[in-house]
């Protein structure tokens, strides 16, 4: 599919949210923002710069800010996904159409594009962490060295993609279940997060 036909497939197709997004997106469309397709989700840029998105999930949808810590946000509506972790986005939450206010969301967006135009940004931490491997993955190692030296061969940040992912589950049995998913994308030399990097 096509740019074009991915954002009309997202904004059309039957959902609780449906009338709502598309009225987000009206009002998005009346910046100077440029509609792409990122991630699997509609996003908004200007320059080359990620500057919002629109998301439409199972008990909500809303408009995230990639650059949003730096909105002044005088209503007191936006969001932090997940405190302590995630230093930059913010985001508008709905849970009905009646709770969008076209004025307060382009108030939103036009500070955001500002903000894009002057640059502002939270830079990625790019200092290197230790790959801590879990103890699943050790076992699985001690029993197929081919996955040891595929694994050896991934990136540094692909290495830790999968071992916070395999290791971040409180849970034995979902560790093991993620361990099982995760070794064929291993051998493949694959990263667990590429197919979302080519979008």
């Amino acid at each position: 599919m096509t740019t074009e036909e991915k954002l009309t497939h997202y904004y059309t197709k039957s959902s609780p949210w449906k009338d709502g997004i598309q009225q987000v997106r009206t009002v998005i469309k009346d910046t100077e923002l440029k509609e792409e397709w990122k991630w699997n989700f509609p996003c908004y840029t200007i320059n080359g710069r990620n500057v919002v998105g629109v998301g439409n999930f199972k008990n909500h949808f809303g408009v995230w800010f990639f650059q949003g810590v730096f909105l002044s946000d005088t209503k007191k509506l936006l969001r932090n996904a997940q405190d302590g972790k995630t230093k930059a986005m913010r985001s508008l939450h709905y849970e009905s159409i009646e709770d969008i206010d076209p004025t307060i969301l382009k108030e939103y967006l036009l500070e955001a594009i500002q903000n894009a135009k002057d640059g502002k940004e939270v830079k990625a931490d790019r200092s290197k962490k230790e790959v801590i491997i879990p103890v699943e993955l050790e076992s699985a190692f001690a029993k197929a060295e081919t996955l040891q030296t595929a694994f050896k061969a991934l990136t540094p940040s692909k290495q830790r993609e999968y071992t916070e992912h395999i290791g971040g589950a409180k849970q034995e049995a979902t560790r093991i279940r993620r361990l099982e998913k995760c070794i064929p994308m291993i051998l493949e030399g694959i990263g667990l997060n590429d197919k979302y990097k080519n979008c």
